[in-house]
């Protein structure tokens, strides 16, 4: 006795599956621009490293005698993969096969992902193109009936964040529950033109007398990379999979271990003259800070999330003397480095992801305080900056603070991480209080400067007066500045710091979970 048939139907079924949705629906996908699940896989994944769950899942069709006819495989492909030596779980919708809508057991295959990423602790990279199972109208009459929706399996989603790095991709048009999907990860990001995220598409849109709009007007990455809803775009689904790649080397595996050190041919006492030059004397003159990040940074670490939403803070992760943290600056060239609502939602993420995943913590501060204004306090500022202050608080990993320049108000005080003890130095620029003085000068000495002779003239003195006091070495004097450091010698400075930090880290779990 022989299994030569069994063993040749399974191959069988295993090629039908592979042909995905026909021929005809994969050239309508190349026509979109668009990679197939297992072209994307096959680009993301290290060479021969994917492993496949499911591959016999779908519908088949049968004869009288119980002969297979025909064959439509899921629209869900999943297992595990090796990226850069590191094992994770792959999955993606095939949107060749009914657009990724919930047939074809799409639902307990993504199930299975989720939760495999859970129990074995690794990071899970979603390619999401399509609804992600949510269903159709059309479900309605394949199914004989209709039903409530619940979203199983969500609290897993949620769980995995505080367990392992997750990465989701919108590779296409991406609504409903994949939309979610792809805004529950700890870094997402969309391809620009030929992928685009809504809550539901156009269809629904002007049923519901809401416009008649097209995808592109709902969802394109114009839109979400600039509400925060997701944190960056790519130009081709192949930039999208190296931005997936880096973000992923700067972090463990689990929250279990610590994150990868990498040799660093970047001298860690290598010194910048041109940092000397870098802050202009005039405090309205603005400088480019990521000019600085690049210099201080070990060459091309520097990987910057959220360009372009939340702008007034740059946040991103980079090595020091090869060790990651994440790190984030003010940037003078948006509204000054003032701190709006969206720059304080970016920075909490940043600072869960580091407690998270025991990143050290470095902030470059030029910071005048919160943005002012009638916008901003319809935007709740306040109470985002808030939560940004006390994601810093509660962050369980090291911080280092340089103050470079500006550090006012509430904002300003993030120069200090709560109850710690930790490294903190100013540039000699470096320029404090609770409101800058040029803001507060009229206000606080209003009634003297209305008696003067020459108002003018008084108001003049008063400010040579005052500048005269507000130098750092004054504070330093008093150890509310515990260094001043040449700007020259930063890079040596912090790459010192990361050293240190490195040994005190623990991977004990955060004070709290991943706030998605």
């Amino acid at each position: 006795m022989s299994w030569d048939k069994e063993i040749d139907e399974m191959h069988a079924r295993e090629a039908l599956a592979f042909e995905m949705g026909g021929a005809d629906k994969v050239a309508r996908q190349h026509e979109f621009n668009k990679l197939t699940i297992r072209e994307r896989i096959d680009h993301i994944a290290d060479s021969k490293t994917f492993h496949e769950i499911g591959t016999l899942a779908g519908v088949g069709e049968y004869d009288d005698d119980g002969n297979l006819q025909a064959f439509t495989p899921s629209n869900f492909v999943f297992g595990t993969a090796d990226i850069d030596g590191r094992p994770v779980i792959l999955s993606g919708d095939d949107f060749t096969v009914r657009g990724g809508s919930a047939d074809a057991s799409i639902p307990g295959k993504r199930a299975r992902a989720e939760g495999l990423a859970v129990e074995l602790r690794l990071p899970h990279i979603r390619l999401v193109d399509g609804m992600g199972g949510g269903g159709s109208v059309k479900t309605i009459e394949m199914a004989g009936r209709t039903y409530i929706p619940e979203v199983r399996g969500w609290e897993t989603i949620v769980q995995h964040l505080g367990v392992a790095p997750s990465v989701s991709l919108a590779l296409g048009s991406v609504a409903g529950i994949g939309a979610a999907r792809v805004a529950s990860s700890h870094y997402s990001v969309i391809v620009r033109d030929s992928a685009q995220m809504m809550i539901a598409g156009p269809a629904l849109v002007d049923w519901a007398s809401l416009g008649d709009v097209s995808k592109e007007e709902l969802g394109s990455y114009k839109i979400h990379t600039r509400n925060g809803a997701i944190d960056d775009e790519a130009a081709s689904e192949q930039e999208a999979f190296a931005m997936a790649r880096q973000f992923l080397s700067y972090l463990p595996s689990s929250a279990d271990e610590l994150p990868p050190l990498q040799d660093c041919t970047d001298d860690p006492n290598r010194t910048d003259d041109a940092l000397i030059n870098l802050v202009p004397k005039d405090p309205r003159q603005v400088y480019k800070m990521h000019t600085l990040l690049e210099s201080v940074c070990d060459a091309g670490s520097f990987f910057e999330m959220g360009r372009k939403w939340g702008r007034s803070i740059i946040t991103g992760l980079a090595r020091f003397g090869g060790i990651p943290v994440a790190i984030f600056a003010e940037n003078p060239r948006v509204y000054g480095g003032a701190w709006t609502a969206d720059a304080a939602r970016k920075l909490t993420r940043l600072l869960d992801l580091a407690a998270t995943f025991h990143l050290p913590v470095i902030h470059l501060e030029d910071c005048p305080g919160f943005l002012i204004g009638k916008q901003s306090e319809e935007e709740a500022t306040i109470r985002y900056g808030s939560t940004a202050l006390a994601a810093l608080g509660q962050c369980t990993t090291p911080f280092c603070c340089i103050v470079i320049r500006k550090a006012f108000g509430v904002a300003g005080a993030a120069n200090h991480k709560p109850g710690s003890h930790h490294m903190r130095a100013a540039w000699p620029s470096g320029d404090w209080g609770s409101l800058p003085i040029e803001g507060g000068i009229e206000v606080a000495y209003k009634a003297e400067i209305a008696e003067a002779k020459d108002p003018d003239a008084h108001l003049a003195k008063i400010k040579d007066r005052l500048n005269r006091l507000r130098s750092p070495y004054r504070s330093a004097e008093f150890f509310e500045i515990e260094e001043i450091i040449d700007p020259r010698n930063t890079r040596r400075y912090l790459c010192e710091w990361a050293k240190l930090a490195r040994k005190a880290l623990r991977t004990d779990p955060p004070n709290f979970a991943y706030r998605p």
